[in-house]
């Protein structure tokens, strides 16, 4: 059965906007966190408490990347063909396997705490590695009942636990550190104070998924009449098959990440630098530049998650017209956001990180000009989501492993020559990420292309956004630099630009037709934007009428 396309995009878009809103807030509170634990434990305890945090994200990303996907594929098909039950089992089967692989994971983690300690020359970072272990655990559970919600295409429950997390982090991280400090602790405890805190914003995140699985069973009716799955053998064989090769490719994802913490602190060690000086460097360029870095790769993660089911669903039900619309959409969304969103930062970087960081002078000297060519690869990190969600759709699950190791090869090779030149230093981790994250993007286009076979109209969907954000950024940066000369660096002259540049890229992306009629129709409240649009001239009667 072939589902509408405007149907499915209204879906689409109120899972979209949901999670996205969810994310905001999220970003919001992580960064209303980092503010003031940078002052707490300054940029070295930073780097002790961002080193044990990557390793984490390592065990997490084994232990979470590719089941949760998995489950809600699998859930979503089994609904698309009226088998309630299959999904219950399949639900059943996972839940088994993300406690166990959480119970295996904390322990390893804890276990392993001294030796990767030595691994990465940060022995200072072990109790914090030690207070976060226990974390994957609960994170495991969370990622299993979010799995199955998303297969159901129910995104709140997803949403309302991020931003629980969140604030569980903020709250407990800050009052757990301020003990700390209250008691005399050095930094390395401070850290590790601050882990504690990321445990217990899970365990909170935890238990309220918990509380809506149970509600969501007993409200649900059983309408399927089919038989379940007998076993868990068949579900566990599905599952995995899907999920191991989604493992792997974010495994490798999250390497890079690890490649750049062992790179800068081995490499800048080996060109002179201190183990304190390093780790403040690496404390400076995580805590900062790569904060605001993440914002928009992991704000446009909405749309992935949204898109997979859908998708999913469309591809079992043979429904070509519906699974051309979701992978242009994705990737039309992605463009004419993360393109402006790229040379803003690239442009912005120094008075964003002055807005948000003036405390920290010099922690700011250090990151801006490693956000500005950070800032570049903004747009190729988002559509690394949108191109792997795609590819996990079709099942086509191996194709992000090969892209992903291709990029984690180039950036390991870069990153230990650069940054060991002395005249590039720190330089060399942005500029290592930027090869890395072309590579997997060039090549996952290449998987997509051969295996969608309706063609994707790439000039008007990349060139057009990036030409007009060139063009509204570069004016709104003009305007910035006249007002900081005539009433210098402050709050204003940095928002009033940022602004500028908002409202002329949205202006010019109306005009000239990049935001799509269609799409702002499927939006809530999308006809009355539309018709609001109309009566400026920006859309025509008959487009509108089209919708």
């Amino acid at each position: 059965m072939q589902t509408k396309p405007n149907t499915t995009k209204k879906v689409f878009f109120s899972g979209v906007l949901l999670l996205t809103l969810s994310t905001v807030l999220v970003k919001v509170v992580g960064l209303v966190y980092k503010i003031p634990m940078l002052s707490y434990l300054g940029s070295e305890g930073m780097g002790y408490f961002h080193s044990a945090y990557e390793i984490y994200a390592v065990f997490c990303i084994i232990a979470t990347a590719g089941l949760p996907v998995a489950l809600s594929v699998l859930i979503s098909a089994s609904l698309a063909e009226g088998r309630e039950r299959e999904a219950e089992r399949i639900w059943q089967v996972s839940l088994s396997l993300f406690v166990i692989i959480g119970l295996v994971g904390s322990l390893l983690m804890w276990g392993l705490a001294r030796p990767i300690c030595r691994l990465i020359k940060s022995e200072d970072a072990l109790g914090c590695i030690v207070s976060i272990a226990p974390t994957l655990f609960f994170v495991c559970v969370s990622s299993a009942v979010r799995g199955y919600f998303q297969g159901y295409q129910k995104m709140l429950p997803t949403a309302v636990s991020q931003l629980l997390e969140a604030v569980g982090k903020l709250v407990f991280g800050l009052l757990f550190a301020h003990f700390a400090l209250k008691n005399g602790a050095d930094v390395p405890m401070l850290a590790a104070a601050a882990g504690w805190g990321v445990t217990a914003g899970t365990v909170l995140s935890t238990f309220y998924l918990a509380i809506e699985r149970i509600r969501f069973a007993k409200k649900r009716e059983k309408n399927d009449t089919t038989e379940a799955l007998r076993g868990g053998y068949r579900v566990e064989k599905k599952l995995l098959k899907i999920a191991l090769p989604i493992t792997l490719g974010s495994f490798l994802i999250s390497l890079t990440k690890v490649v750049d913490m062992s790179m800068i602190l081995r490499r800048l060690q080996a060109i002179g630098y201190s183990t304190s000086e390093a780790n403040e460097a690496y404390g400076s360029y995580t805590t900062l530049a790569i904060s605001v870095f993440a914002l928009l790769p992991t704000l446009l993660n909405s749309i992935a998650l949204p898109l997979i089911p859908i998708l999913s669903s469309a591809i079992s039900g043979k429904d070509r017209v519906t699974e051309h619309k979701m992978i242009e959409l994705s990737y039309r969304i992605n463009a004419l956001i993360a393109i402006p969103a790229s040379v803003g930062i690239t442009l912005f970087a120094h008075p964003i990180l002055s807005l948000l960081f003036g405390s920290q002078a010099q922690a700011v000297e250090t990151a801006a000009p490693l956000l500005s060519i950070l800032g570049i690869s903004v747009f190729l990190s988002c559509m690394i989501t949108a191109t792997n969600s795609v590819l996990h759709a079709y099942r086509e699950v191996k194709k992000p492993i090969y892209s992903t190791l291709a990029g984690v090869l180039v950036k390991g090779v870069t990153a230990y020559f650069l940054i060991g030149i002395p005249a590039i230093g720190l330089w060399g981790a942005p500029i290592s990420s930027f090869l890395c994250n072309a590579v997997i993007v060039v090549m996952n286009m290449h998987f997509v292309s051969r295996f969608c076979d309706d063609a994707v109209d790439l000039k008007s969907l990349f060139v057009y956004p990036t030409l007009l954000s060139v063009l509204a950024v570069g004016v709104a940066y003009g305007e910035h630099l006249l007002l900081v000369y005539r009433f210098g660096q402050n709050l204003l002259t940095t928002l009033i630009p940022m602004a500028t540049a908002v409202i002329l890229y949205l202006v010019l992306g109306c005009f000239f037709g990049l935001i799509c009629e269609e799409d702002l129709a499927a939006l809530p409240m999308g006809k009355k934007i539309c018709s609001f649009l109309e009566k400026l001239h920006l859309l025509s009667k008959k487009e509108f009428e089209k919708t």
